[in-house]
C-alpha cells in the first residue's frame, strides 16, 4: 500500500535529487489529449516540501504550457531505476512562467543555466504518494545527452524564437500555448 502525505518528506526530496529522469502529466480541456512527457537534464529544483521549480527546455511540442493555462493541475512522477525500488508522484497545481513574466529572471536564477530555456514551471504540491516500484526494471543511465544543448546553442536566441513561433505556439489540439507573447 502506498503512503500519502500533504507535502514532500525529507527522504522523498533526497530521492528526487538522485533521479536523472522525471515525468510530467497535464490534461487539456475536456475532449483534448492528456500529455505525459519525460524530462531530464539538470532542470529541476525542490525549493521546499511544497514547491518545485523546473526549467522547461525547448521541445517539439509545448502541451504543458497550454494545459496549465486552462487547468493548473499537474502530476510529477519519478521511478527508482537503480538500487531503491520506488515510484513517487507529486500532485498539485502549477503556473507556467514565460520570458515576459515579471519574476522570470528571479526564478531562472534558482535553476541551472539551460540553453533553449523556454519557460519555467512553478509547482505547488498538495499531495505526494509513494508506492513500491517492485516491477520497475533496473536501468543504469549512460549520461546526459548533449543533443538539446548543442541544438539550442546553434539556433541562438532568434532561431529559438522562430522555432517557438513555428512549432510551440499551439498544442496538438490547436490550443494556444501563450509563448507567442514572448516573440
Amino acid at each position: 500500500m502506498g503512503k500519502r502525505y500533504d507535502q514532500l518528506q525529507d527522504d522523498q526530496i533526497g530521492f528526487i535529487a538522485e533521479q536523472q529522469l522525471f515525468f510530467v502529466a497535464t490534461a487539456a480541456p475536456a475532449g483534448g489529449h492528456v500529455n505525459l512527457s519525460p524530462k531530464g537534464m539538470d532542470s529541476l529544483r525542490v525549493l521546499s516540501p511544497t514547491r518545485i521549480l523546473w526549467a522547461n527546455a525547448t521541445g517539439s511540442g509545448n502541451e504543458t504550457a497550454a494545459h496549465l493555462a486552462a487547468d493548473p493541475r499537474i502530476t510529477l512522477m519519478w521511478c527508482g531505476f537503480a538500487k531503491r525500488p520506488l515510484i513517487l508522484r507529486a500532485y498539485g497545481t502549477a503556473k507556467m512562467h514565460h520570458h515576459d513574466s515579471p519574476n522570470f529572471a528571479a526564478l531562472a536564477a534558482q535553476l541551472p543555466p539551460l540553453p533553449g530555456l523556454r519557460q519555467i514551471v512553478d509547482v505547488n504540491i498538495t499531495l505526494t504518494q509513494s508506492s513500491c516500484g517492485y516491477a520497475v526494471p533496473y536501468m543504469e543511465p549512460a549520461g546526459e545527452r548533449p543533443t538539446l544543448r548543442t541544438w539550442a546553442e546553434a539556433k541562438g536566441p532568434e532561431g529559438l524564437r522562430a522555432y517557438w513561433a513555428d512549432r510551440n505556439a499551439t498544442t496538438i489540439d490547436g490550443i494556444p500555448t501563450g509563448i507567442e507573447a514572448n516573440l
